[in-house]
């Protein structure tokens, strides 16, 4: 009787164990996938997972599924092994998609949507040192919209109205994490100058220099960067009332070292690009109102057809000319719509002359088998020879939905 006993315990142990595990292992597979897939028509739903994962459609393997077309979306159940399921995802049937791959320097102009607080600071009085800002609730990241009813579009808004205060209370309207605030400010008279002060510095405007990515002639959108554009002291998305794209041209260029990233040096030139610049996750877009040099169009490749191993990266670090140079590329485990994948230059004409990707080459293309694959976001601070990269799929959604965008306006 106490062996049977012996015996149950141990297969409960085995079972328990074994729950566990498979639990835990659904999770790490879940966590893995994307949220989503697009196929070409012909192509099969290949899932690159820890363990072999199988997609089923009205009990049906996806991959026998026939009767597929472009424009069809389809929900399919995923199960471990064939026989465990434990998730769901969707499956978007598309067209081959073709852009004008670029790699050229471009300027950006960028006028804040109302001014963007960037400091909080003291103020001398007569009385000593005072924060009035801060005493009536105003934070770095803010967005000051309206004072006392008058629309604020630039710092010398701002500073007119809070110097005709005459110490009197300023009601400021501000946008705070995408929300409207209502805030109120006494100024405070600053002893040196004789003028009413608040204490904060803010910016109604920036600029730099990108790399344009593609040109997408079914949405006449054009893109670069790969990231947002974000405010240096408050790292935060810069929200914008209006921007330009424009033509720039690469004077010189930093040689980026361990813990000192490099740059491009370069100027505007007058050719407008686009002037409806939007600001984005996946980077800077605007439908194009310029010229560009379209000889032929390239493929993009959909997020699952992107390998791990060689790759090249288009980018200019002399004029406007862009140039191919080899590089690795490492897809990224993390769901990251910016950070997709690791690419490693391996380049030695440009490790020798820019250590290898420095500021100015975010929304360089990247290009594997004849196929436009993604673009350079971020350059790794301790390693200039390696940085982070988005995929082309991803920056291509973002230009359809700009032009959705419009079309609705």
């Amino acid at each position: 009787m106490r062996i049977i006993k012996n015996i149950f315990k141990v297969l409960f142990f085995v079972f328990l164990v074994a729950s566990i595990s498979i639990f835990v292992l659904m999770f790490v597979v879940e966590k893995s996938l994307p949220n989503g897939f697009k196929l070409k028509i012909a192509d099969e739903l290949n899932i690159n997972s820890p363990v072999p994962v199988t997609a089923v459609l009205n009990d049906v393997r996806y991959k026998d599924y026939t009767t597929k077309k472009a424009g069809d979306t389809y929900k399919v159940d995923l199960k471990m092994f064939g026989v465990i399921p434990f998730s769901s995802t969707t499956v978007e049937i598309v067209d081959d998609m073709y852009v004008a791959v670029l790699g050229n320097p471009f300027g950006m102009k960028l006028y804040t949507d109302g001014v963007l607080v960037t400091k909080i600071k003291s103020v001398t009085t007569e009385n000593g040192e005072e924060k009035p800002a801060q005493k009536g609730g105003l934070k770095v990241g803010d967005y000051i919209k309206l004072v006392n009813g008058n629309i604020v579009t630039s710092n010398e808004d701002l500073s007119d109205l809070v110097v005709r205060s005459n110490g009197e209370k300023l009601k400021l309207s501000i946008i705070r994490n995408g929300k409207t605030k209502n805030i109120e400010i006494v100024p405070v008279l600053e002893k040196e100058s004789n003028l009413f002060r608040v204490g904060i510095y803010v910016r109604d405007s920036s600029a730099g220099i990108g790399t344009l990515t593609f040109y997408s002639p079914t949405d006449n959108v054009i893109c670069g960067l790969g990231h947002p554009v974000c405010d240096d002291n408050t790292s935060e998305e810069i929200s914008l009332n209006s921007g330009e794209i424009v033509g720039a041209k690469i004077l010189s260029y930093v040689k980026g070292e361990k813990g000192s990233p490099g740059e491009l040096n370069g100027r505007f030139t007058l050719e407008t690009i686009s002037n409806d610049l939007k600001n984005c996750k996946n980077g800077v877009y605007g439908h194009l109102i310029g010229n560009v040099e379209v000889s032929s169009l390239t493929k993009v490749a959909l997020n699952q057809e992107v390998k791990n191993g060689n790759a090249q990266i288009l980018t200019t670090i002399s004029g406007d000319t862009p140039k191919l140079y080899s590089c690795e590329i490492e897809i990224c485990d993390n769901k990251s719509s910016t950070q997709n994948m690791i690419i490693k230059i391996t380049d030695s004409e440009l490790l020798e002359k820019t250590g290898g990707i420095i500021q100015g080459m975010s929304g360089s293309p990247i290009l594997q088998n004849s196929k436009l694959i993604g673009a350079i976001t971020h350059v790794f601070v301790d390693d200039p020879t390696g940085g982070y990269g988005i995929f082309a799929e991803n920056m291509l959604q973002t230009s359809k939905e700009i032009n959705s965008y419009k079309k609705a306006s």
